[in-house]
């Protein structure tokens, strides 16, 4: 869980740039930004499993697709309704989207812990 959280901090904050930050929330154009935002994601998630647990490589697939529904479903939240920084809801939007990716990262562990 630790390592999945520390991957997450990297790839969520390290590596991701303006382009994909702001582009993923866009109404339109938001497709290849999140895409590649999510690719980050799952290269990164990829490239830990493969080292630490590589008979679970395919978890890292499963991070990217819930990680992507889960973005887009915050972009959509985003331009739907206007979210910018200085809109009441951002700071809850962010810590939603937070608290989805490290519950997505909790359950990922326990699976293979388990397994």
């Amino acid at each position: 869980m630790l390592l999945l959280t520390a991957k997450h901090i990297v790839a969520d904050f390290l590596l991701q740039n303006s382009w994909m930050a702001i582009g993923k929330d866009q109404k339109s154009g938001w497709a290849l930004p999140l895409f590649a935002h999510c690719l980050v994601h799952l290269a990164t998630s990829l490239l830990l499993i493969l080292v630490i647990a590589p008979r679970f490589w395919f978890v890292a697939f499963i991070d990217f697709f819930i990680h992507l529904a889960v973005d887009r479903a915050k972009g959509i939240t985003t331009s739907t309704f206007g979210v910018t920084t200085e809109h009441p809801w951002f700071w809850s939007l962010i810590g939603v989207d937070q608290a989805l990716h490290h519950l997505t990262g909790f359950g990922l562990a326990i699976f293979m812990a388990v397994n």
